[in-house]
């Protein structure tokens, strides 16, 4: 055994400790809520979890489970090919593809393997994919795992997505596919999907969008950032998650047309080769989107919930990203300060965690809050105290 190996794998640990980016886990031992128990024994209000919905511990999500794993058992054993395809993963399949405004739907066991297994199997060496810079690392692995030409433009950026649009038409790209996260998950911004879908149609482009951070409470009823922003049902492809609003357990899927599914389902490695979504997870799923089509309650429950805590945090002094979204970006920018604000706040009864680089860049570390429409009015008042009281405590507001 190659001891230096180790002793190189020690040092770099050292140094990432060194540097105050260690990313250290909390344990927590109940479900997921707008209050958890960590593994102290201590109750906090829970303000990072994408739990956006409430509905990770919902009661009817949970029986669902229950009766999947009753009629279904608890796991397949297999990849779906061979003899891994259940009915619920058929109706799971074409509830979701409704649910986001396309024709067909595949599943994949993580969102990661959605965005990972996605760009390989449908563009080759003569086509292009525009990548948005701020794209979520499961898009950026994608795309590194596909030949086509790569082309990234500034975050949001309208007038240098058309540079890349324009340049890729020069280089005669066969197909080019312009691909962007609906919802950022480290800013909370929103892509302007209805100006990049006419730039898409000037220069003949297909339009894909990740909606992990946006499936069933962005747009009046919950469909995403495409219904948000008038597009539904006018993109190419949607990529997106059961593993944050739609339950919160895992699980991810590609909506698109039906002869993309189709090839996908023929060569898209981490379906082919990935064990089948346990039959609870699909189940519970089936339940969700039964909840979200039947009432927006919880949407419109988050959206209030959101407004009133951006309102408050800023003004109890603290710098956020500006936005509508559920995501609050409360900016530190010192990466040892967010840990300590982060630290501080639980303290005083609040989990929220600091991210700094790698997660963001260098000089941009914050505290990402998370609000839920588990949350209660109390449970956001609560955390607005705890943050004045420890921002004071370290001189980062008056």
């Amino acid at each position: 055994m190659s001891q230096a190996f180790y002793q190189h794998l020690q040092s770099e640990l050292d140094g990432i400790r060194a540097a105050g980016l260690y990313k250290a886990e909390r344990i927590l031992t109940t479900p997921q809520g707008a209050v958890v128990k960590t593994s102290e024994g201590r109750e906090v209000i829970n303000l990072c979890a994408n739990n956006y919905l409430g509905l990770s511990s919902h009661p009817a999500v949970i029986e669902a489970a229950h009766e999947a794993l009753r009629t279904h058992g608890f796991g397949l054993s297999s990849v779906r090919f061979i003899c891994g395809t259940q009915d619920l993963h058929k109706t799971l399949e074409q509830r979701i593809a409704r649910f986001v405004g396309c024709e067909d739907a595949i599943l994949y066991a993580a969102a990661f393997d959605a965005n990972g297994g996605l760009f390989e199997p449908l563009l080759g060496e003569q086509d292009a994919i525009i990548s948005d810079a701020l794209n979520h690392a499961s898009i950026i692995d994608g795309i590194r795992l596909c030949k086509a030409q790569r082309y990234r433009y500034e975050h949001n950026n309208l007038a240098d997505l058309e540079r890349c649009l324009q340049e890729a038409r020069a280089k005669g790209a066969r197909h080019t596919l312009v691909f962007t996260d609906g919802v950022f998950s480290m800013d909370g911004t929103i892509a302007q999907l209805d100006k990049i879908r006419a730039l898409c149609d000037q220069y003949d482009a297909l339009l894909g969008v990740d909606e992990c951070h946006a499936s069933g409470f962005m747009g009046k009823t919950g469909r995403g950032t495409t219904e948000h922003c008038g597009v539904f049902g006018k993109i190419d492809i949607v990529t997106g998650t059961f593993g944050k609003a739609l339950g919160g357990a895992s699980g991810g899927f590609t909506a698109a047309r039906r002869e993309v599914i189709e090839l996908l389902r023929q060569r898209s490695r981490p379906y082919l080769f990935s064990n089948t979504l346990a039959p609870s997870i699909a189940g519970a799923s089936l339940a969700v989107l039964d909840l979200l089509e039947g009432s927006t309650a919880l949407r419109d429950k988050l959206e209030a919930n959101t407004a009133y805590f951006r309102e408050a945090i800023q003004a109890a002094g603290f710098e956020i990203k500006p936005g509508t979204h559920p995501i609050v970006p409360i900016m530190v920018y010192d990466a040892v300060k967010a840990q300590e604000l982060s630290k501080r706040i639980l303290e005083l009864g609040i989990y929220a965690v600091g991210f700094f680089f790698p997660v963001v860049p260098k000089g941009q570390a914050r505290i990402r809050v998370q609000v839920s429409a588990v949350h209660e009015r109390e449970h956001l008042e609560k955390a607005v105290a705890a943050f004045t009281q420890a921002g004071r405590e370290l001189g980062l507001v008056k």
